[in-house]
C-alpha cells in the first residue's frame, strides 16, 4: 500500500495494524494486493516460483499432490473466476483441504465482484494472521 501522509500510530497489534491499512486502501490498492497472489495449483506452482510461504500452505492442503482429473478442475474454475472477477480466486488454504477449495471455487462463482473482493480481503487477512503467528 502506498505510504499515507498521515501515519498513524501502531496500535500494538501488528495483524489489526496490516488490515487497517488495507481497509483505509483505495479500490486499486485492494486489488493489487489480491492480483499480487498466485492461482492455486497453477503455473507458479507448477515452475516452483512460489514462496517458500505458499509453497508449504499449497503443500499442507495437498495440492502439490493432484490427479490429473483434479488439476484439470482447479485449472478450469481458476480461468472461469479470473475471467468473472479479473483477479485470482483467494482462499486461506490452511483452513481447508483440496475438496474445500473446490467446493468454495464453485460457490464463489456466484457471487457479485464487491462479494468477491471483500472475501478476498477477508482471507487475505486470514493468511497474514497465520503467516504472523508463525513467525512469533
Amino acid at each position: 500500500m502506498e505510504q499515507r501522509a498521515d501515519a498513524r500510530a501502531s496500535s500494538g497489534d501488528r495483524h489489526a495494524d496490516l488490515m487497517a491499512v488495507v481497509a483505509e486502501a483505495t479500490d486499486e490498492e485492494r486489488l493489487a494486493l489480491i492480483r499480487a497472489h498466485p492461482e492455486l495449483a497453477g503455473k507458479t506452482a507448477i515452475d516452483r516460483t512460489l514462496t517458500d510461504a505458499s509453497a508449504a500452505e499449497q503443500a499442507s492442503a495437498g495440492l502439490d499432490r493432484l490427479t490429473p482429473e483434479e488439476f484439470a478442475r482447479f485449472n478450469d474454475l481458476n480461468a472461469a473466476y479470473r475471467t468473472r472477477f479479473r483477479f485470482p480466486f483467494i482462499i486461506c488454504v490452511r483452513l481447508t483441504d483440496k475438496a474445500g477449495i473446490l467446493a468454495a471455487m464453485e460457490r464463489r462463482l456466484a457471487n457479485d465482484r464487491d462479494t468477491e473482493i471483500a472475501t478476498a480481503i477477508a482471507e487475505i487477512g486470514k493468511i497474514t494472521a497465520l503467516r504472523l503467528k508463525d513467525m512469533q
